[in-house]
């Protein structure tokens, strides 16, 4: 297997100011069934944070409001904890790479910026393309990439935006187990200091890359806090206190 490699930081690739996230009295109908109604949500800037829950509970509804993607049956009051509105501060990451395939990487990576019209940071992107081990492909087409590479180039994008707050729904999730924990550690590397919800179905990856861990269940749904882990993430999956704190993130979700 050929190694992947990762450039260093970049002067240029600096992280923005850590931002909290506060969302109050959130409420979601759908066909008629309370998911959630009174849901608080508070995210510390410049955490890792990771939701679990089981299908159908509205996590992806609750991280599409966070994005400002409101869809019918959603609302709540969101601000950031500077008190101000989060639009245009906020990058999402998509299960599917969400790659345009007549578009080289580069151009994905850059897709934002051109389509706000703005200029864009051509020597950004290419170093954002070194730093997850891509800077060979720049030009190359997005079928002609693996998927693990496709979804480095997806976590590239999304740095791209350079926004405070990062929501990520199950990115890793179609990926092999191998290629998923290399993007683990990589997404943990690389999104240090920023504002980050992930999306996962699974208690491992929550707990490998999770400062802060969140449980969502019931109906209509609520929000419970797990201890906090001792050690920086990306935590060894094998290590006895991850696999002690497993067990008990089963039994919390068989229970629910």
């Amino acid at each position: 297997m050929i190694p992947i490699r990762f450039a260093p930081v970049s002067p240029d690739l600096a992280t923005p100011p850590p931002l909290a996230v506060s969302l109050r009295a959130a409420r979601l109908v759908y066909g008629g069934l309370t998911l959630f109604d009174g849901l608080d949500l508070e995210l510390a800037g410049g955490c890792f944070t990771c939701l679990l829950g089981p299908s159908g509970i509205g996590k992806t509804s609750l991280l599409r409001l966070l994005g400002g993607l409101t869809p019918p049956g959603i609302s709540g009051e969101l601000r950031g904890g500077d008190g101000r509105p989060l639009m245009g501060r906020v990058a999402y990451m998509a299960q599917q790479d969400l790659l345009l395939p007549w578009l080289s990487v580069l151009n994905n990576v850059a897709l934002g910026s051109r389509l706000r019209g703005e200029r864009t940071d051509r020597s950004r992107a290419l170093n954002l393309l070194a730093r997850v081990g891509l800077a060979d492909c720049a030009l190359a087409r997005p079928d002609t990439l693996s998927g693990g590479m496709r979804q480095r180039a997806a976590l590239a994008r999304t740095l791209m935006e350079d926004r405070p707050v990062v929501l990520m729904d199950e990115p890793f999730s179609g990926l092999d187990a191998l290629t998923r924990l290399r993007l683990q550690a990589l997404a943990a590397e690389l999104l240090a200091g920023r504002t980050v919800l992930l999306i996962t179905h699974d208690p491992l990856e929550a707990l490998r890359l999770g400062e802060h861990i969140l449980i969502m269940n019931g109906r209509p749904a609520t929000l419970s806090a797990l201890p906090d882990l001792p050690g920086i993430p990306p935590r060894d999956p094998g290590d006895p206190a991850v696999q002690a704190a497993y067990r008990a993130i089963l039994r919390r979700l068989e229970a629910a």
